[in-house]
């Protein structure tokens, strides 16, 4: 199935946005503003381990969202990271388009452009690539690019600190709720937790204050570890607004997913977010979401739960959940 490529349309010398790209009013940014004078918690992980639980349990419940400083991931990685992604999508189309994916037949990873499944469905200003990264017995390699030839060395080498900060950032989590320090990360599924790649690229809009490069979600992840380009465009939602997340250099942006929202019985939140794009320049966005293998059964953690705070979310498998979710069915 030919599909129209939303980077072709920008290219295209739009002037008009597509009518299945203008957002219902209520949707549009430029009815729904951001507050300015707000901003998100920053934290640097060289502080002491005390401080650091404290920090990270405050945002985690106040916010769902934070950024990390001072994580030991080279700046110099994360450039390669950015430069592979951005080599990718400057390939000539019948290029990219040899790792289409068609999420119709199950095969989500690759290449790919959200598609209109009826008349009333409004479209996201994205492109993307997604594919696992980890557990190696998961992962396909003949999905990843194979041009930039650098793409695979480099990726997996990000992934080396993905799952190091992953287990940081799980082991603080778990230590903000009195726990063990590994009781998250064990009934995430341990060593089996999949991390998943996906690099956003939002072209160029014509008419930015009618469209969104993605609408608003919580991320079905535990965690999602997230670094964009110098374009700006994250909103996060907090106390009933929009709340502009400034671009921060290499700072490593965290999203507290449902997983961890349901394992801590609401303790921590998942957070609301959305992307906007700019009418002159390309906003680009690489995003890990770290998930448990579909079979773990997730649920909140008997030891948060006593006659004063009852379970808030019902026990199920991830793939039930999961499923639930793609199809907006009740959970």
């Amino acid at each position: 199935m030919e599909v129209a490529r939303v980077q072709s349309l920008a290219h295209g010398g739009l002037h008009d946005l597509p009518a299945h790209f203008i957002r219902p009013t209520h949707e549009r940014p430029e009815n729904s503003k951001a507050i300015e004078g707000v901003t998100v918690p920053v934290i640097s992980l060289s502080q002491p381990r005390d401080v650091l639980v404290q920090e990270i349990s405050a945002a985690s419940r106040d916010w769902g969202f934070f950024l990390i400083k001072d994580h030991g991931t080279s700046p110099a990685l994360i450039k390669l990271v950015q430069e592979v992604g951005q080599e990718f999508f400057g390939l000539p189309q019948e290029e990219k388009e040899k790792y289409a994916n068609d999420p119709s037949e199950g095969k989500f990873e690759g290449y790919g452009t959200k598609m209109i499944k009826n008349t009333d469905q409004k479209l996201e200003w994205v492109d993307y690539y997604f594919h696992l990264m980890s557990p190696p017995s998961k992962v396909n390699h003949e999905v990843w690019p194979k041009n930039p030839p650098a793409y695979r060395e480099v990726t997996e080498e990000y992934n080396k600190e993905i799952l190091r900060i992953t287990d940081e950032i799980l082991s603080l989590l778990s230590e903000g709720l009195n726990l063990d320090k590994d009781v998250l990360k064990s009934h995430l599924g341990a060593d089996e937790i999949e991390v998943e790649m996906k690099i956003n690229m939002y072209p160029p809009c014509p008419q930015p204050d009618l469209a969104l490069g993605v609408e608003p979600h919580t991320d079905m992840s535990a965690l999602t570890i997230l670094f964009p380009n110098e374009v700006s465009g994250l909103q996060v939602w907090k106390d009933g607004n929009w709340v502009a997340v400034d671009y921060y250099p290499d700072a490593l942006y965290i999203h507290i997913g449902d997983q961890i929202q349901v394992l801590s019985n609401g303790k921590y939140n998942s957070v609301l977010h959305r992307s906007l794009v700019n009418k002159e320049r390309t906003r680009m966005s690489w995003a890990v979401f770290c998930v448990p293998p579909g079979d773990a059964v997730i649920g909140p953690l008997p030891e948060l739960l006593d006659d004063e705070n009852p379970a808030k979310f019902q026990t199920k498998t991830f793939a039930e959940y999961r499923h639930r979710k793609i199809n907006k069915l009740p959970q």
